[in-house]
């Protein structure tokens, strides 16, 4: 099927709700008849270089052929089978995997859908464990400002209840405490008083918290801030003092995306719990994990419930593992490490000029993730069109300008993507 034509972009407009956009007045649809490596082909015939991999997920780029090969050879077996009562080999392998790659200790996986519903499983495992610890009292969270785990009810429970982008639902979420962000930079000098509250938080409410969770060193939807190694290691400190569990959200940083394979491995620390998603499968489908110590799923499973009380009907969904395996080991077999310290690299020499702009509060660089801070907000509508004529897709939200490409993204390719978006800073400064 080609892109759409006229005809379907305005059933687009007049019934398809797209990601935070108003059907009073939708913003304008770029359509995509195509994509390969880090080209998005518009219908129109213009090719534009994905600085999104979209939404950090499609880490080796479009229609890479292993992928697309583990993809046809699992949908001529099965595409789907109940996860319940029945197992497959791609969901074995998958998990084995994960158990190889992740921090020491994580050894229990839980195959989900969606990074958001792997943080459901997060929290519900933390209550569900110190249920069964004779603990139900410990049952509320406690998470940091400036963060963002998802947009289920759960997730949007420990995002941050102000800056984040669900406080229309606070009346009706569950309420968790929040300690301060983390101030101290990726490479800045820590000092204590950085995380003196989050410990005075845990000291005077452990007797009620099942568990602390985080984005390990890179705040993502919540602002693009990379914060320092030793703040993650002192709190992996505090959690253990106070009895509290620990929840890694890695599902934006797993995979290499900050430079090394999981963020937790900044800080030499394992978390309780770790929830994992986006370049899984290599961006191709939706798939996520939650995985767990032997001592939190062994607990669950000798409490009253005598189970884990989750199951989603596409748990495990053959086709997703098998893209996801293959997509794990083209990640060890293309050496994602010189490819991620590359772009880094690329990145930091491409933005650089947008310093010297009045407009740019901070230019900031961790592993594949490029970000241009404004003292002001953009306007989306202005500036996705101004990106798409110079050749480049870059969607920036409110006074972030940012980017996490392909780790296969060239070199020539990388400096066209970070001279368009240092050119439409300037522009702006200009109007």
């Amino acid at each position: 099927m080609r892109g759409p034509d006229t005809e379907q972009l305005a059933f687009d407009s007049q019934h398809i709700w797209h990601p935070y956009s108003s059907m009073i007045n939708p913003p304008p649809m770029f359509p995509v008849e195509s994509a390969s490596g880090v080209r998005l082909r518009l219908t129109d015939g213009r090719e534009l270089i994905d600085g999104m991999a979209s939404w950090w997920s499609v880490v080796h780029g479009y229609n890479h052929p292993a992928l697309n090969q583990a993809a046809h050879e699992q949908i001529d077996r099965m595409s789907h089978v109940m996860f319940g009562g029945l197992t497959h080999s791609p969901a074995i392998e998958l998990s084995r995997k994960l158990v190889e790659m992740t921090p020491e200790g994580l050894e229990r996986v839980f195959l989900a859908d969606s990074g958001s519903v792997s943080v459901e499983v997060a929290l519900k495992m933390a209550i569900q464990y110190w249920h069964a610890r004779g603990k139900p009292e410990k049952h509320r969270m406690i998470s940091l400002r400036s963060g963002y785990h998802g947009d289920t009810f759960g997730a949007m429970s420990v995002c941050d209840p102000v800056n984040g982008m669900h406080e229309l639902f606070s009346g009706v979420l569950a309420q968790q405490l929040f300690a301060p962000r983390p101030e101290t930079p990726f490479d800045g000098s820590f000092a204590a008083t950085d995380i003196a509250e989050l410990e005075r938080l845990l000291a005077q409410h452990h007797g009620e918290l099942a568990a602390l969770i985080l984005e390990p060193i890179v705040q993502g939807a919540g602002g693009m801030r990379f914060y320092s190694p030793e703040w993650l290691r002192q709190a992996r400190a505090l959690c253990d003092q106070y009895k509290v569990l620990l929840i890694a959200d890695e599902i934006a940083t797993g995979f290499g995306r900050s430079g090394e394979l999981f963020a937790c491995n900044h800080a030499g620390i394992s978390p309780d719990i770790m929830c994992l998603g986006k370049a899984l499968t290599g961006g191709y489908m939706t798939l996520a994990a939650t995985l767990a110590t032997a001592e939190i799923a062994q607990t669950i499973s000798a409490g009253g419930a005598g189970c884990f009380m989750h199951g989603p009907t596409f748990m495990a969904n053959p086709l997703a593992c098998a893209v996801a395996l293959e997509s794990l080991n083209q990640l060890e077999q293309q050496d994602w490490h010189t490819q991620v310290q590359r772009i880094e690299s690329g990145l930091k020499q491409g933005l650089e000029p947008a310093r010297a702009l009045t407009s740019i509060a901070d230019v900031r660089v961790l592993g594949a993730i490029g970000v241009i801070e404004r003292h002001e907000p953009v306007s989306l509508a202005q500036v996705q069109p101004m990106f798409v004529d110079r050749g480049v897709w870059v969607r920036p939200f409110g006074r972030l300008v940012y980017v996490m490409p392909a780790y296969i993204m060239s070199d020539v390719d990388l400096a066209t993507l970070t001279a368009a978006m240092v050119a439409v800073m300037q522009e702006l400064d200009r109007l």
